[in-house]
């Protein structure tokens, strides 16, 4: 087994651990250590540095190792996606006051549930704007820059413009779909294409548990914001 040891720099990330194949501890000088059968890094959707020692080890850290010989890595930053999550998706804390304004008008001005959209950024991103996947997706939304580019996004990073194509973009889903959910989705996770394909929500594990996870997400939104006031619908 290879030791891989995160640097204090990545306190900022959730550690996640699968029993059998990953062992999470911290030593004596507060440096989180994982003992695991791969080189996975735990977290979502950060750019990271790996380098690997003369001994085997692998570091990651947030920042460029100052020795050189490293290489650039990303975590998908999709949370939903994970098949593997232990995540209660029931249960878990919601964010119902993150880019409140940006979220009010994309959803005022193309007809979108708040609540549908807030579950898809958690879903997505867990609202970190600078996410990013090893596919490419980048962003609150999760927009793939050939995506991007079709609603004008000079910068998927900004949390305005990536917000206001997702929901765009999510605006179409919804109406080729009549309004389903479901398959809207499921399209935003896999694509259009597969949809079409399988007549429905496609038989791929990931998207069969991120449309779940969305659905929870948006029933458990909706009526948090109408608890604090807020208006869940556009």
């Amino acid at each position: 087994m290879r030791l891989i040891r995160l640097l204090p720099v990545l306190f900022l990330f959730p550690l996640t651990a699968h029993a059998g194949d990953v062992r999470v501890f911290k030593d004596k000088r507060g440096v989180i250590n994982i003992v695991s059968t791969n080189s996975r890094l735990p977290g979502t959707g950060e750019r990271y540095y790996k380098r690997i020692d003369a001994r085997g080890t692998v570091h990651f850290t947030s920042k460029p190792p100052m020795s050189g010989g490293y290489s650039v890595v990303f975590v998908d930053a999709c949370p939903a996606c994970d098949v593997h999550s232990t995540v209660n998706w029931n249960a878990t804390r919601l964010n119902t006051t993150a880019y409140a304004d940006e979220i009010a008008v994309a959803a005022a001005d193309f007809g979108v549930d708040a609540s549908l959209v807030r579950a898809l950024i958690h879903a997505e991103s867990a609202f970190n704007p600078n996410a990013r996947s090893n596919k490419g997706a980048q962003g609150l939304m999760q927009l793939m820059p050939a995506t991007a580019g079709m609603y004008g996004v000079n910068n998927a990073y900004d949390a305005g413009q990536n917000i206001k194509a997702g929901v765009e973009h999510l605006a179409g889903l919804l109406d080729r779909y009549d309004g389903d959910i479901k398959l809207a989705a499921a399209a935003y996770n896999a694509g259009e294409g597969a949809v079409k394909k399988y007549g429905g929500v496609p038989p791929y594990a990931e998207t069969r548990v991120y449309v779940d996870r969305v659905e929870i997400l948006m029933k458990r939104y909706q009526q948090a914001l109408t608890t604090a006031g807020v208006g869940a619908s556009s």
